[in-house]
Formats: C-alpha cells, structure tokens, sequence
C-alpha cells in the first residue's frame, strides 16, 4: 500500500468557493480543492499556503484547522494501481491577494470561484465534499463521515 500525506485548502468567500481543475496526464479531470503533498519535513500549515501559491497564483493565509480525513482507494481507483491510503488535513483558507492562474509546469489547469450550489453538478474529488462538510459543520472531533464514492464524485 501506498501512503500520502496532504493538506487542502477550503476557500469559501460570498456563498462561492475556489476549486482547481485538476488535468493529469494520464485519466480523466476533476474540480478539487487546492492543496496537495506535504513534502518530506514540511509543516502541513506551510504545505497548504504553498500549494494554493503553486496551484492557484494567489496568496493566502490560514484561518483555522477544520479537520482530517482518511481513506484507503482500492487498487483498481488508484493512480499507481495499489492500494493507497490519503490523510488529508483541511484548513480554512482566506485568500489574501494574487491572481487566478493556470499552474506552471503543473496539473491544475485553471482555477475558479464557483457556488456552492452548483458544486454538486461537477465532476469532482471527493475531497470537494469533505472540505465543504467539515467547513458547514465544524465538527468538534474534526471528522465527518465518508463520501460514498461514484457518479460524479471520484477518489
């Protein structure tokens, strides 16, 4: 089994929050939070700032932690075709100035703010879902339960 440790940033501003349109080379697209791979040594809190720089053009700041979640995509959804386990820490995420771009030598081909109420039409991660639960719901345990996976919602 793989292991991947990430941190993703909920940016929700005026009932609308800041998806990335993630295009890899190999399989279809989703719409996804920003955020990605806490590198070797790296604090979560510095990864998530990093990423939504790296993947969005924007600068930002984190306002709170919202919770973690993990979860193990079987061999036949993973990328690598093992078993992989994501732990995922999302924060709350207020954007503080720069501007929407696609990512430079990157896989998020463009960035953009889009209702909440329209988010359940997208093909999306079901990272989407969880970032907007934990960000409605702030559970105290900073958990909520598991996406049921299909249609348009994808590991």
């Amino acid at each position: 089994m793989s292991f991947r440790l990430a941190a993703y940033a909920v940016c929700i501003e005026n009932g609308r929050v800041l998806l990335a349109h993630h295009v890899p080379p190999a399989g279809e697209s989703v719409w996804t939070l920003p955020g990605g791979r806490v590198e070797h040594g790296e604090d979560p809190f510095d990864a998530v700032i990093r990423e939504v720089a790296e993947e969005t053009g924007c600068d930002a700041v984190v306002e709170r932690l919202l919770g973690v979640d993990s979860r193990v995509i079987p061999a036949a959804a993973a990328r690598a075709g093992i078993e992989h386990q994501n732990v995922g820490i999302f924060y709350r995420v207020r954007i503080t100035g720069g501007q929407l771009r696609p990512e430079p030598n990157g896989e998020t081909a463009e960035s953009i703010w889009t209702p909440i109420a329209d988010v359940s039409g997208l093909r999306r991660s079901s990272l989407v879902d969880v970032g907007l639960a934990l960000a409605q719901t702030i559970p105290t345990t900073g958990h909520v339960a598991p996406v049921p996976v299909g249609g348009l919602i994808q590991h």
